[in-house]
């Protein structure tokens, strides 16, 4: 089969390697019909993590079954699924109180498996024409009969819907909220359509790209361009000296500061300083517990100078990770078959398999108008 492999920092090509196959009686064999390039998949092409040369990206999958296990009994062959990029079992204790992202089995040793993620587990990447799909019975998302009509949007459902959403439950938004997103990428997007969805009052997204503000701005939100402290003042300024109800951090550790330098907890800060007393902050914005890459020492060590002070004495509180795919996908499926929802709406590029290349190439370079990127094998 073809495939996205990772030769090494900034460095992928496409491969044939060797058909994925069902190796257990529970798996089932996907034929991938769209794949995504997300943000965090930048992180390993840029070398920031441990993954190992040799493997295949892609965590956001969607495609049709060819291929059950003995052991599969409510996945069929011909449905259409979509696959979230975090592999729970479904029986251990975290997947039993719906945290599958941080499911105990899949990855032994370790709170969580993906797809072809670094230090999440075995499992090889669906930017390919084949993926192999563990405890399929509990990771498949049946799609509803419109999924070839709508599966740019249901594609989405593999990752960045249910991340944004999560976005605005880890912050605590209820209807009539207002909300600041720092991050005008695919998640921040999401997590804007998201709230909105919700009934936010206000949505502030906050960011330095002219054509991602422009796209917030396009799907309802007010766009901030300013980072840091600009940022927090123009947010006061619109909230009448206020702040936000809420926040979303949905940009990560690789967030930059006023000058551009990359700085871990500008946003972090920032969020603190614009959101008002006894507020909640979502986090989902990928941090990490080591980043050799990093300028400093502190963010070498996964680290950030805080401002805790000032979050202590506002009484706000911080909820972050993953977003647990599977507490959300089937709901918001049913906001994109009533036509509710419209993720696909942040599509900037559909493009065959084999430009991927070329597509991480542009989109590591944060290129105007690349803001999500999809391929087709």
């Amino acid at each position: 089969m073809k495939a996205v492999v990772y030769n090494g920092p900034r460095d992928v090509a496409i491969k044939d390697m060797p058909d994925a196959k069902i190796t257990k009686p529970t798996d089932a064999l996907i034929r991938i019909t769209t794949t995504n390039i997300c943000g965090s998949d930048l992180h390993m092409y840029e070398g920031r993590t441990s993954f190992e040369r040799g493997r295949i990206f892609g965590h956001e999958n969607l495609g049709q079954v060819i291929e059950v296990g003995a052991g599969v009994e409510r996945v069929k062959a011909g449905d259409y699924v979509c696959l979230p990029f975090n592999i729970g079992c479904g029986f251990c204790e975290n997947c039993e109180r719906g945290l599958t992202g941080f499911c105990l089995t899949a990855n032994p040793g370790t709170a969580g498996a993906a797809y072809g993620f670094a230090e999440m587990g075995p499992y090889e990447g669906g930017q390919a024409e084949l993926l192999r799909v563990p405890f399929a019975d509990f990771n498949c998302l049946i799609l509803p009969p419109d999924a070839v009509e709508k599966e740019d949007d249901y594609v989405m459902l593999s990752d960045i819907f249910p991340t944004g959403w999560h976005a605005t439950e880890l912050a605590g938004l209820r209807p009539g909220d207002s909300v600041a997103i720092y991050g005008a990428g695919p998640v921040g997007l999401m997590a804007a359509h998201s709230a909105m969805i919700k009934g936010a009052s206000q949505v502030f997204v906050v960011d330095t790209h002219d054509s991602r503000l422009a796209l917030a701005e396009k799907m309802g939100a007010t766009p901030v361009k300013a980072v840091g402290e600009a940022a927090v003042e123009k947010i006061l300024n619109l909230t009448d000296g206020r702040g936000t109800d809420c926040g979303c951090e949905c940009v990560g550790y690789q967030c930059c500061d006023k000058h551009g330098h990359e700085d871990n907890s500008d946003t972090m800060n920032s969020l603190v300083a614009s959101t008002r007393a006894t507020g909640g902050i979502g986090v989902v914005g990928v941090f990490v517990p080591q980043d050799p890459g990093a300028k400093t020492e502190l963010a070498k060590a996964g680290k950030m100078p805080f401002d805790f002070g000032s979050f202590w004495f506002k009484g706000q509180q911080i909820r972050t990770g993953q977003a647990n795919v599977k507490a959300y996908n089937r709901q918001l499926a049913k906001l994109i078959h009533q036509g509710r929802a419209k993720p696909s709406q942040i599509i900037s590029h559909r493009l065959h398999l084999a430009q991927a290349p070329e597509a991480y190439e542009h989109f590591d370079n944060r290129d105007p108008g690349w803001t999500k990127v999809i391929l087709k094998p």
